[in-house]
């Protein structure tokens, strides 16, 4: 499925959802964990909350493996 744009496969990893690449750094995840809560947050997504809230919570966990260097591997 497709959600504003950010099609949804089944075979996202945690950088995937976040759009960055696996050689990212700390700062690069950081800042596009921050854009892509933004732009999913439930709260700016009238009429798609349900949705929204679900793609919130997987850029949510992604961050939350990601931001730690020593979770990457």
């Amino acid at each position: 499925t497709s959600f504003y744009g950010l099609r949804r496969t089944g075979q996202e990893t945690h950088y995937t959802i976040l759009d960055v690449s696996n050689n990212a750094t700390t700062e690069e995840i950081k800042k596009a964990y921050k854009k892509k809560a933004s732009q999913y947050h439930p709260d700016k997504n009238y009429g798609n909350e349900k949705d929204a809230e679900e793609m919130f919570k997987s850029i949510a966990n992604a961050y939350d493996v990601l931001k730690d260097a020593q979770e990457r591997i």
